[in-house]
C-alpha cells in the first residue's frame, strides 16, 4: 500500500508552554526510473501517482512525445530488494529509440529544484515549438481565474494533513478541476500531473489551464509546454527564465494569483478584460487585471 504521509511525534510550543502531539509528515523517498532496464535517473518524491511521474518526466525530456510510444511501466518487483517499490521500469515500444548520448548528464534531481546537475542551460531547453500565434480572442473569463486558488487549495489534501506538499492542478477554460497531484517535488507535482494526462490521452492540453501552488520556474514553464498548455498560473512569483520562455512561446503566464488580483507576464489576450499597467519608475510593469 503506497504510503504517502507517516506519523512522528512532536513538541509544540505556543509562547512558552511546551505540550506533545502526534503530527503528520510527507513522505520522501527516492524512485529510481529505468528505461528497459536501465537506468536514467533518481527522483526524489513522496510515492504514489508513480507511473504518471515517469510518463510525465519522459515526456517533459522529450525522449517520447505520445503515450502510443510507451508500452509498459511497472515496479521491479523483488521481494529480496527492500527498495523494490521504489524502482520503476519503462518499456518503450519497437522502434522507439533512446538517444542515451543526449541524455548522457548527470540526471539526479532533488525535492527543491528539477534541474539540479544538468550541466548547461543548451542541455536543459526541450526542442519544443511555441504554442500557434492565434491569440485572437479572450477565452480566459476573469471569474474563472479566481476560482482557482480556493479549488486548488480545497483539493490538497496531503497539503491538509502535513503542510508540506506542492500541488499541481489542470482545469478545463470553466475552470473545472480534471486532475491535481501533489508532490514533496514542485516539479514532480507536474509531472505526475502531465503524467497523468498523457496516459489518459487528453494531450495536447491546447483548452487547459495549469495551476501550481507556489512559484513558476523555468522548469515547471517547460514541462507544461511540451503538453500544449497555454495558461500556467502561479501562486506565487515567475521567475526571469520563465517569463523569458513563456513570451518565446506564445504562453500566457500568471503570476501571484489570488481571489481578487493577479499579474500577467504575457499573453494576456488570452484573458478577458487585461488592460497594460502605466509604466512606473525603473521600467514597465507587469501586465495587470
Amino acid at each position: 500500500m503506497v504510503k504517502s504521509v507517516s506519523r512522528t511525534r512532536v513538541t509544540t510550543f505556543k509562547g512558552n508552554l511546551p505540550s506533545g502531539r502526534e503530527d503528520g509528515l510527507a513522505v520522501e523517498e527516492p524512485l529510481e526510473i529505468r528505461i528497459g532496464g536501465r537506468s536514467l535517473t533518481v527522483v526524489m518524491r513522496t510515492p504514489g501517482h508513480d507511473m504518471e511521474l515517469a510518463a510525465g518526466l519522459l515526456l517533459s525530456e522529450g525522449i517520447v512525445s505520445s503515450a502510443g510510444q510507451i508500452g509498459a511501466i511497472a515496479h521491479c518487483r523483488d521481494p529480496k530488494d527492500p527498495q523494490h517499490e521504489n524502482v520503476l521500469d519503462v518499456r518503450l515500444v519497437p522502434g522507439v529509440s533512446v538517444d542515451w548520448r543526449r541524455l548522457k548528464r548527470s540526471f539526479f534531481s532533488n525535492t527543491s529544484c528539477g534541474l539540479c546537475g544538468k550541466t548547461t542551460i543548451e542541455s536543459v531547453k526541450v526542442s519544443t515549438p511555441p504554442l500557434p500565434d492565434d491569440v485572437d480572442g479572450a477565452w480566459v473569463a476573469l471569474e474563472v481565474l479566481f476560482r482557482l486558488p480556493r479549488a486548488l487549495r480545497a483539493a490538497q489534501k496531503v497539503f491538509e494533513e502535513t503542510g508540506g506538499l506542492h500541488a499541481c492542478g489542470l482545469f478545463d477554460e470553466r475552470g473545472k478541476l480534471l486532475l491535481l497531484r501533489e508532490d514533496v517535488g514542485r516539479h514532480n507535482a507536474v509531472d505526475k500531473t502531465i503524467g497523468a494526462a498523457l496516459l489518459s490521452g487528453m494531450i495536447p492540453l491546447s483548452r487547459h489551464l495549469v495551476m501550481v501552488s507556489g512559484r513558476a520556474s523555468f522548469e515547471i514553464v517547460q514541462k507544461v509546454l511540451v503538453a500544449r498548455v497555454p495558461v500556467v498560473c502561479a501562486v506565487s512569483a515567475p521567475s526571469s527564465l520563465a517569463v523569458d520562455l513563456a513570451r518565446e512561446a506564445n504562453m500566457t503566464l500568471v503570476g501571484f494569483l489570488r481571489e481578487k488580483s493577479f499579474n500577467v507576464y504575457s499573453e494576456a489576450e488570452r484573458i478577458e478584460g487585461c488592460r497594460i499597467a502605466p509604466v512606473v519608475a525603473g521600467g514597465a510593469a507587469p501586465l495587470v487585471s
